[in-house]
């Protein structure tokens, strides 16, 4: 008797060898992208739309950190240039779009670019206290004349505010630490800039549900103020406690002075807010909220404030007064505080505003002016 099932088994092992024979392994082409260097390709006009500065400024900036990003090999063994790595992070900062489209643009791969945005983020970082600085004692003179032409506010040195960056959910043991009132992930940074839109100091680690004047409070600067280091005032809204170094408005004016003092309050604050509307238009990757890793999100928001200010810089160097729309969108939590310090400020604003806001001294100062 024929063993039938040792043949079925023997027939089915050689279709199987034959169809493994003919089967064929289809994989994806590498593409390997051309890398242009668009420094060398776009002229002025179109550099600048893309890259948001001149092509002088560019060429500095690169020279600056090249010995900090360069050469950066990616997992093809390619190095890639110091100029195709800050041209690349700079556009996907200034456009917002998808990471892929903005490697595409470079002849980069998607995880090739994400590591080259933490490297020149940093790197320009780490210049930080070079580009955002305050005002020196030479430069404070200037900064208060500056301040002053607004409406006639004496002793101005400075503008702050905070203002939200959204992130994505940050993950860890406490991700609603950095949940804000307005119902997303966010850091809330502290700004403080200058009558020209400059930023001169800037605090990028607080959690989104952390007070502006937490912030305040914490923060270096204000020890500056406390130890007399720096001579003059800033200006803040109600999120802010009135101090001897924060000037907020008053929320119900009573006599003309303290009607003329709100008024000239609101034009010179507003400074701060056209800084934020500047600052997140001309970087719009801050309108679709950073996809990067927090520590990496820290850097490029230090990084785009270096940028913001070079770009006001060169502006200046070349007589362009031109300036993106701003928006405000910020809505404010008024403080209340009725400790010693609160009484302080009060008394401070109100001897303020009776000895520059006065009817007869403010009628001379407009004369002069």
């Amino acid at each position: 008797m024929a063993n039938y099932g040792f043949d079925l088994i023997d027939v089915d092992e050689e279709v199987a060898e034959a169809e493994v024979a003919e089967m064929v392994i289809h994989r994806n082409p590498k593409v390997y992208l051309e890398r242009l260097n668009l420094l060398e390709v776009l002229d002025e006009e179109n550099f600048r739309i893309r890259y948001r500065m001149r092509k002088a400024t560019a060429e500095r900036i690169i020279q600056m950190i090249e010995g900090q990003i360069a050469p950066f090999i990616n997992n093809r063994g390619s190095p890639i240039s110091a100029t195709v790595q800050f041209l690349a992070t700079v556009r996907y900062l200034a456009k917002g779009a998808y990471g892929v489209d903005i490697a595409d643009q470079h002849g980069l791969s998607q995880p090739s670019l994400s590591n080259i945005i933490k490297r020149v983020s940093q790197a320009l970082a780490a210049h930080r206290h070079r580009f955002i600085n305050f005002p020196t004692a030479e430069e404070s003179h200037q900064v208060k004349a500056d301040f002053y032409r607004f409406a006639n506010c004496p002793s101005v040195i400075g503008a702050i505010d905070g203002t939200h960056v959204k992130i994505k959910c940050p993950g860890g043991d406490y991700p609603l630490l950095y949940l804000n009132r307005k119902g997303y992930y966010s850091l809330n940074v502290q700004v403080v800039c200058d009558a020209k839109c400059k930023i001169r100091d800037i605090v990028a680690r607080w959690r989104g549900s952390t007070h502006d004047s937490r912030i305040w409070n914490e923060c270096h600067l204000r020890r500056r103020f406390m130890h007399g280091e720096i001579d003059g005032v800033l200006v803040g809204d109600n999120g802010y406690q009135c101090s001897r170094y924060i000037l907020t408005p008053l929320l119900n004016p009573q006599t003309n002075a303290e009607q003329r003092y709100n008024t000239a309050h609101i034009r010179t604050r507003n400074v701060i807010e056209r800084t934020f509307g500047i600052w997140k238009n001309r970087f719009r990757c801050f309108f679709n909220g950073l996809n990067l890793q927090l520590e990496t999100t820290k850097a490029v928001i230090v990084a785009t404030a270096i940028l913001h200010n070079l770009i006001i810089q060169e502006r200046l160097d070349n007589d362009d007064s031109s300036d993106d729309e701003y928006d405000d969108d910020n809505d404010r939590v008024i403080y209340h505080n009725d400790g010693r310090e609160h009484v302080q400020g009060n008394l401070f604003r109100a001897r303020y505003i009776d000895t520059h806001f006065n009817e007869i001294l403010y009628k001379m100062c407009q004369k002069c002016l």
